[in-house]
């Protein structure tokens, strides 16, 4: 599960997942930012394309010029790994499949 404890979705979803009897691998990705490779592995398991895992209410992401529909999908991972505050949060892994907690019910349908 990637993780940032501070962001009370992540905090719902790992609650919901031990209320299940699942203890998930805790990744802080803010510690540890996921690399370009990682990302897109993410992206493949949850079925979308890189700017629908963008926070576009991040600073960084104003800052950046993210918005910009000229980007492409290599300069959105980029600024991803480079600013992981940009990564829509928590990300539940489970086998070959991936959910957003958003909301935190939505990893049900993996487990």
């Amino acid at each position: 599960m990637f993780h940032n404890p501070r962001c009370s979705k992540s905090r719902q979803t790992l609650a919901l997942l031990r209320e299940r009897g699942f203890e998930p691998h805790l990744i802080e990705y803010l510690k540890q930012p996921p690399g370009v490779a990682q990302l897109r592995e993410i992206i493949g398991l949850l079925g979308i394309r890189p700017r629908e895992l963008l926070r576009s209410g991040e600073a960084e992401y104003r800052q950046l010029g993210l918005a910009d529909p000229e980007l492409d999908d290599e300069a959105i991972l980029q600024a991803m790994c480079e600013h992981p505050r940009l990564i829509q949060r928590p990300i539940v892994i489970h086998g070959r499949q991936a959910r957003i907690g958003r909301p935190p019910e939505t990893i049900l349908e993996i487990l």
